[in-house]
């Protein structure tokens, strides 16, 4: 089981979280994770992890 991790915020992120009013805070940064990683290309097409190539 993985354990919940602790991330402390910096102000700038605290602010933006608050655009989200009425969402959770960690559904909030679980879906800019996955944008990010999509993004960044860490995804493939249905959405699983790739990977990674040694």
């Amino acid at each position: 089981m993985i354990r919940p991790l602790t991330v402390r915020l910096t102000p700038d992120t605290s602010r933006l979280l608050r655009l989200y009013r009425g969402q959770a805070p960690a559904t909030v940064l679980a879906r800019a994770m996955r944008l990010l990683a999509t993004a960044d290309g860490h995804l493939d097409p249905a959405g699983n992890v790739k990977q990674q190539r040694s």
